[in-house]
């Protein structure tokens, strides 16, 4: 089926994945706290810290009923070969687009979104931009205010990129890194990873 879903253009892949906000579902962390110990009996010593990341991370917040995860790699050349092995065994779908870190996707089928999506970033501990998503998470979770801009600007970008995943991600950007950039002035040593 993977093979299948990486011959469809951008357009195709836009109108099989639409751009879909959700209210918030408490459910989510669950469903982040299930995956997480499949992907410890998967990865194994593979497996460094797992963070729940994105917006289902953050209580109260809609978003895409996707569950985001970032794992930390270890940085030997061979463990990226033996994770590959292990995580397309395990059924996931690897994202060979990203040129940064390695991304599996789960819950992907050529019929559209399976009832459970979930995203695994996996990055080096020294990839601090990566990382920066936790800081992005915890921001939100302390400035409720902010989490409200940020699900007013996730609503307005589905509406108007229904169909395009990479117009909502570009149009989310600009606020993304200011909160980063906030978040990073707000803790002490400007690093919470």
């Amino acid at each position: 089926m993977g093979k299948e879903l990486h011959n469809l253009s951008q357009e195709e892949l836009g109108h099989l994945f639409p751009i879909e906000i959700a209210e918030p579902d408490e459910h989510w962390p669950a469903q982040y706290r299930s995956e997480k110990a499949r992907l410890e009996r998967i990865l194994g010593p593979l497996a460094g810290r797992i963070e729940h990341i994105g917006s289902t991370a953050v209580p109260g917040l809609a978003a895409k009923p996707t569950i985001d995860i970032l794992v930390e790699i270890p940085d030997e050349s061979h463990a990226v070969e033996a994770i590959q092995k292990a995580m397309t065994a395990a059924g996931y779908i690897q994202m060979r687009e990203q040129q940064d870190h390695l991304m599996f996707v789960k819950g992907y089928t050529l019929k559209g979104l399976a009832e459970q999506s979930v995203h695994i970033h996996m990055a080096r501990r020294d990839q601090d931009a990566m990382w920066e998503r936790v800081l992005f998470r915890d921001y939100l979770i302390r400035h409720p205010e902010a989490a409200e801009e940020y699900a007013r600007l996730k609503f307005e970008l589905a509406f108007v990129h229904h169909y395009d995943r990479e117009a909502y991600t570009k149009g989310k950007g600009d606020f993304v890194r200011r909160i980063t950039e906030r978040a990073k002035t707000e803790n002490e040593e400007g690093r919470r990873f």
